[in-house]
């Protein structure tokens, strides 16, 4: 081993135990939006809840649910990207989590005639701190991680969502226990004041943190940048490489400021064009699948399938916990399969799993069979499967990273956008289809992720393992604007993509 590949115990270099620590921790900011998820479908059917807001019936509870969407989707158009680009990915992160626990507290306190009035405002306060914190945390993640192994630290922040998505479930499960009157009047309340607890840890420790190279560098910070991807880098990376790392960072970002682009050529640049509109659509895809009516009336998809109330809840908080693991696989898988693969066969299971909840209540209806209720209740298992190694994490990870350094905060943004409007579809439609023609709603969702296979497999080129400097290859950037240097690279099995110099030989190899 090199010098210079110095280690902290295991064999493990500094810079893998920083970079997971550090991803892992600004998870929590994703903890805390999969548990203001998971918890609001407990919330939904708690009685207390029920009679603060006069018995809502499926209509106003789609609404309490949409709305939501509604918060992120501004957010994403007009905050997230002034905020992630102005602030810088920490501080960014930081505001988003003040804004979503102040929507959180109006939830918390909502009563007497405004209520509901309440709610909604809350609701739609807290979607836009999360729009905020949801674009700027897989940023940071994308922009401090090395090339061959970006896939794995971005899954890190849905890893956090599906383990706040299992709290909020076990915490509205244990809340059913509270049945004495003072937990009949403050039992949901108390379940979505709990979010507060990791929102106070996430907010103390950001201003703790590095700020992300890139954005360093756009700012004219290199050397405060240089610093930061020493830190991320040291005992896995050599002085030399860490230097030509952050060459081709300012290089990118020099090239693209002399182009003249801007985030308007989002939309007129065809390379830029290339990137939004795939990005776009796949977080459009990863909300049509179904998967926001999945997190959020799982309890009720449960009853129907003639499980107890509590014994629902219970389930869900089940199925919530295995997302844990099966997202912890796809970081494992990510990296060494690619991006498009892992969308693909996550899409074919869940049009699999769809179309057996859909067929088995219609061949066995009213909870006639208790095999077929309890196969239908298998197979949400095995969708969640599903969306947790591909839509789930790999829509985030590819959004985050195929845009250059200025407009990648913008271009998510956008993109995320497309993901809030899916929602707000789903939310609205899936309690009401429900409602009105019964299990055939899930052919609709089938058949959508069904579509989705084709279009990722022939129009989503594969971007593992590339530097972000480097996704101009893919797009057709346009030489004259983008660093034409970088398409002469060469492979490290071990670290990704390393410029070469002059001569041919890769810079810090020590050749």
């Amino acid at each position: 081993m090199p010098a210079w590949q110095t280690s902290w115990g295991m064999g493990v270099s500094k810079a893998t135990w920083r970079l997971h620590c550090f991803c892992l921790f600004l998870a929590l900011g994703s903890f805390v939006w999969g548990y203001n998820v998971g918890v609001l479908a407990s919330v939904l059917v708690h009685p207390g809840f029920k009679e603060t807001l006069d018995n809502p019936d499926a209509s106003k509870s789609g609404l309490i649910t949409a709305i939501y969407y509604l918060g992120t989707w501004t957010s994403y158009i007009f905050f997230a990207h002034p905020a992630a680009d102005r602030l810088g990915r920490r501080y960014a992160a930081l505001t988003g989590m003040f804004v979503t626990c102040l929507g959180q507290a109006l939830q918390v306190g909502a009563s007497g005639p405004s209520a509901l009035a309440m709610i909604i405002a809350g609701r739609i306060i807290a979607g836009m701190g999360t729009g905020i914190i949801s674009t700027s945390v897989p940023l940071y993640q994308s922009e401090i991680a090395p090339a061959k192994h970006r896939g794995k630290y971005v899954v890190m922040n849905h890893i956090g969502f599906v383990a706040g998505l299992a709290m909020g479930f076990w915490v509205g499960y244990a809340v059913t226990f509270w049945d004495t009157p003072n937990g009949h009047e403050m039992g949901w309340r108390l379940s979505l004041a709990i979010s507060f607890i990791p929102g106070f840890f996430f907010v103390l420790g950001l201003p703790f943190m590095h700020e992300s190279p890139r954005w360093l560098v756009e700012h004219g910070q290199s050397a405060a940048a240089s610093k930061t991807l020493q830190f991320y880098r040291e005992g896995y990376y050599s002085a030399d490489e860490v230097e030509a790392e952050l060459a081709e960072i300012e290089n990118s970002v020099a090239a693209f400021k002399a182009s003249g682009l801007t985030w308007i050529s989002l939309f007129t640049d065809p390379s830029l064009f290339a990137r939004l509109w795939r990005s776009t659509l796949l977080q459009f895809m990863a909300q049509m699948c179904g998967a926001t009516a999945m997190k959020y009336y799982l309890p009720v998809l449960f009853k129907a399938l003639g499980l107890g109330s509590r014994l629902s809840l219970l389930a869900g908080g089940i199925e919530s916990t295995l997302k844990i693991g099966c997202t912890v696989l796809e970081m494992v898988i990510i990296d060494k399969f690619g991006r498009r693969l892992t969308l693909v066969v996550g899409a074919a299971v869940m049009a699999f799993a769809l179309l057996i909840n859909g067929a088995l209540p219609l061949v066995y209806p009213n909870n006639v069979n208790r095999a077929s209720d309890y196969t239908c209740i298998v197979f949400v298992f095995i969708y969640s499967l599903g969306y947790s190694m591909g839509f789930g994490p790999a829509a985030w990870v590819y959004g985050s990273e195929i845009f250059p350094t200025a407009a990648r905060a913008r271009g998510l943004s956008f993109a995320a956008s497309a993901g809030a409007i899916g929602s707000i579809v789903v939310a609205q439609i899936w309690p009401i289809g429900i409602a009105t023609i019964g299990s055939k709603i899930y052919f609709f969702f089938m058949a959508i992720n069904l579509i989705c296979v084709p279009i990722i497999y022939l129009l989503y080129p594969e971007t593992n393992g590339r530097r972000l400097e480097d996704m101009d290859v893919l797009f057709g950037g346009n030489p004259a604007v983008y660093p034409t240097h970088l398409l002469d690279q060469d492979v490290d099995d071990t670290r990704g993509l390393v410029p070469k110099n002059i001569s041919g030989q890769s810079r810090g190899s020590g050749a």
